[in-house]
């Protein structure tokens, strides 16, 4: 017996991806501890995913007793001249922009304060992220009361204070996009500030003493010591609420249902109406497959942003 062929039999060279006595090597071995957390992204979210971008080229609808047709770019030649949908696309950037701006101004100057060494400060945090573990339907059902125009609080309180009888704001044309974008402001606040102050208590302490000794007053240490170390923090948390607030289905639907007129119809809501209000499967398909590509090129830009400043650093 040669040395190679007792080398091979004892099973340190053989075919890639399996060894020669039996037993799998360690790349075969990753894949198996890998399948059960890749099994369900594929079978709930890539599966759907494929499922509804392919029934976009077709003429599926609810109740049809012939079979579904394959039409090709026909539902989004229509996508393209309806006005109503993108009528309701700009109110989903809008209710985004407006959501995510002061969401991240409000969260910041939130997290800023828990970080200072204040009394009773863990039972503070505890407050603060109640509206985080609140379901979004049942902060759309006490918002509703909040806003009643009747016996709603803010309207007994603008009474109280002699500033009018209020209004009904959920219903009035002016009001009620305003008054949707304050509740997802104040419903998704929470988490943000959970990341900006994650991101603020990983900044070492000693720059922010050298930049004291240094005269620097608390606005130059913020924008010199604490801004660069929580950036990549705010950006990433201020994107990802971006594509959720564009996304956003349950609060809105609970308050308004899109409406009044369709001033608070967003794009999911729109969707969600074409498909199980008038059976338009493919059609709200198609829709979605429009945000899908809209979310994908934020994501992109963002990514992008996101490299190119690894490069520069």
């Amino acid at each position: 017996m040669t040395l190679a062929s007792a080398t091979t039999r004892s099973g340190r060279h053989g075919p890639p991806g399996k060894r020669t006595d039996g037993r799998l090597d360690r790349g075969a071995g990753t894949w198996f501890l890998v399948l059960p957390a890749l099994l369900p992204i594929l079978v709930l979210s890539v599966g759907p995913l494929l499922y509804g971008i392919a029934l976009a080229f077709t003429d599926a609808q609810s109740g049809r007793t012939r079979a579904t047709q394959w039409t090709g770019t026909l539902n989004f030649q229509d996508l393209l001249h309806d006005g109503l949908f993108w009528e309701s696309f700009r109110i989903g950037l809008v209710w985004a922009v407006g959501v995510t701006v002061p969401q991240f101004v409000l969260a910041l100057g939130l997290a800023l304060l828990l970080n200072e060494n204040l009394r009773m400060r863990w039972l503070t945090r505890a407050l603060a992220i109640i509206p985080w573990a609140m379901p979004e339907v049942v902060v759309g059902i006490m918002w509703r009361l909040v806003y009643n125009p009747d016996a709603g609080i803010l309207n007994e309180t603008i009474r109280d204070l002699g500033l009018g009888d209020g209004r009904d704001w959920l219903t009035g044309l002016a009001t009620a996009l305003p008054a949707v974008i304050v509740v997802g402001v104040w419903s998704g606040m929470p988490q943000t500030t959970v990341a900006l102050l994650a991101g603020l208590q990983n900044t070492p302490h000693e720059l922010h003493e050298a930049a004291a000794l240094d005269g620097a007053g608390a606005w130059r240490r913020f924008r010199t010591v604490t801004w660069p170390a929580i950036r990549p923090v705010a950006l990433s948390i201020t994107a990802l609420n971006f594509i959720w607030n564009f996304n956003s289905f349950a609060l809105v639907y609970v308050l308004t249902n899109g409406g009044p007129g369709g001033r608070t119809r967003l794009p999911m809501l729109f969707a969600y109406e074409e498909a199980f209000r008038y059976g338009q499967f493919g059609y709200a398909a198609a829709m979605g497959c429009v945000m899908v590509a809209v979310i994908s090129v934020i994501l992109a830009v963002y990514l992008a942003g996101r490299i190119r400043g690894g490069e520069d650093r």
